[in-house]
């Protein structure tokens, strides 16, 4: 008996306890918020990592920047003379990187760019139920910091050069600025054995021609993230992702995806899908004019210009599979396609209707391309000439 009224004390003295810690411990999970979407810091030193310790001295940077502010002030006026505009004010912004100076410029408009995604995490009010969501929202933390750290890391070991126009307008400015990543351009130099001076001047005409589409054109700025708010708005509101990503794998399992989205887009909405190909489009005549005008200025500026050509062409028929998979991983091959569409299809018009028709582009939003006109300039032409707007290039309600 005296066992038993011991056992009996216990248990209700144990019930006691864990009725107490229960308490608490419910509490406490009930006080828990969602994590951010991504862990900056931990973004920032994994890309870092990947960049690799590839610094400049402040001499070198000085160096640096003093060639391409000589090679912008001879090659700007070329430029000038070829598009019909006025050396824009943007131009003098220049700027020597290294790979960890380039992550550092980039990481903000990362974050300005997911900012708003954040709201997307609500925490249910069933301790059990909202416990588990912080498990899964941590986890997916987790992924997505690894994801933006592998791509900043990768991005900043490729790129040469930038015209930044602070995407989402986090900074108040009307000019942007022209960054190029040194110990990249010296590596490609010294790999493919290019004449150094040439390469400069070869890349320097394509990203001083990006100053003149924006500079020139302020409209284009706008557009470009009006677009890029209705897309992350798109994501933000959206509730079926889990859902679709569950399906496009089911209809990947059977072979039965649209082969002729990127994999991004297999998991975007229909809504997502279209402000993502708007996109598209607009970056595709954005870097495609540009090499266009490169090319046609680049014969006479650039003594060394068909062996630069003729490096690209090679590296671009080697790469091997494990670097197409990484370019598809990444979302690179969507970039090198925005070149390649957007070249051709300036090409086309300037045959067929002859180079002034290109200026037709910068008129305002509702002239540019659609996504699917890229593949068609006899199309987009017609609709040009007949003053037919696109609707997906009108002002939307938060956008322009």
């Amino acid at each position: 008996m005296r066992e038993r009224s011991v056992q009996v004390i216990g248990l209700l003295l144990g019930l006691s306890v864990g009725h107490w810690v229960g308490r608490r411990t419910r509490d406490r999970v009930m006080s828990w918020e969602p994590p951010g979407l991504i862990d900056w810091a931990q973004a920032r030193e994994l890309s870092m990592r990947l960049a690799g310790e590839a610094r400049l001295t402040a001499r070198e940077r000085d160096e640096a920047r003093a060639t391409y502010r000589r090679l912008i002030d001879e090659l700007a006026p070329a430029v000038a003379a070829y598009v019909g505009a006025p050396v824009p004010e943007g131009v003098q912004r220049v700027y020597a990187f290294d790979r960890l100076d380039w992550i550092d410029a980039n990481l903000e408009g990362f974050a300005e760019v997911l900012r708003p995604l954040e709201a997307l995490a609500h925490l249910p009010r069933h301790p059990l139920a909202r416990a588990g969501a912080l498990l899964w929202a941590y986890a997916g933390r987790s992924a997505a910091t690894v994801e933006v750290g592998m791509a900043l890391g990768l991005l900043a070991r490729r790129v040469l050069g930038q015209y930044d126009i602070a995407v989402l307008g986090r900074e108040p400015l009307t000019t942007g600025k022209l960054y190029f990543v040194e110990p990249n351009i010296r590596w490609l130099i010294r790999t493919w054995r290019l004449p150094a001076d040439d390469f400069r001047r070869w890349l320097v005409l394509h990203e001083v021609t990006h100053a003149f589409e924006f500079e020139t054109y302020p409209w284009l700025r706008d557009h470009v993230n009006g677009l890029l708010r209705q897309w992350v708005e798109a994501l933000r509101a959206d509730g079926n992702f889990g859902r679709r990503l569950w399906e496009t794998v089911r209809a990947a399992s059977r072979g039965a995806v649209d082969r002729s989205a990127t994999w991004i887009e297999l998991l975007m909405s229909p809504e997502q899908r279209r402000l993502f190909r708007s996109l598209q489009a607009v970056m595709a005549i954005v870097e495609g004019y540009s090499n266009f005008v490169m090319r046609a200025i680049g014969a006479r500026a650039v003594k060394g210009y068909d062996v630069i050509e003729r490096r690209f062409e090679e590296r671009e028929r080697a790469r091997t599979p494990a670097e197409q998979l990484l370019l598809r991983l990444t979302g690179l091959d969507i970039k090198l396609e925005q070149y390649r569409r957007g070249e051709a299809f300036c090409r086309s018009v300037a045959e067929h209707y002859g180079p002034e028709a290109l200026a037709v582009l910068w008129r305002g939003a509702e002239f540019l391309p659609s996504f699917e006109e890229l593949s068609s300039p006899a199309t987009w032409w017609q609709r040009v000439q007949r003053g037919d707007a696109r609707d997906d290039a009108r002002p939307h309600e938060g956008g322009l």
